[in-house]
């Protein structure tokens, strides 16, 4: 049954203004929908979405919470470093970012803080 349906990320924002400015001036995004003020659905690629809602638990996970596929990730990389976006480094065993790429068995990715906290992903399947 589920298998059917689509799949909605939802992020949380402790500050819902912040995260609106950040989705908008940074990485390019309006909301398709705007349920309230607390509550802001955003559509990309291929009729995928994610929701911002408020909460004050904004920020506390420590994995990745949602992440976009792409086919060219340097590209993406250097388009958002134009945009004032700042790439985790990781250095841990069996992961190690260069210039905020990883590459992994399966792919290259590269992880980035939104205003909120949450950590977002960018990945480029081998």
């Amino acid at each position: 049954m589920l298998k059917e349906l689509d799949i909605i990320a939802v992020l949380p924002a402790k500050n819902m203004a912040r995260a609106r400015t950040f989705y908008r001036d940074v990485l390019g995004l309006e909301p398709a929908v705007a349920m309230d003020e607390e509550n802001l659905m955003y559509r990309c690629g291929n009729g995928t979405a994610f929701l911002l809602y408020k909460t004050d638990n904004a920020g506390t996970a420590k994995n990745t919470q949602m992440g976009w596929g792409t086919d060219d990730i340097a590209a993406e990389v250097k388009e958002l470093q134009g945009r004032g976006i700042v790439f985790e480094e990781y250095d841990f065993p069996g992961l190690k970012t260069e210039n905020g790429i990883a590459a992994t068995p399966v792919g290259k990715a590269a992880w980035f803080t939104d205003s909120e906290g949450n950590i977002l992903n960018i990945f480029q399947r081998n």
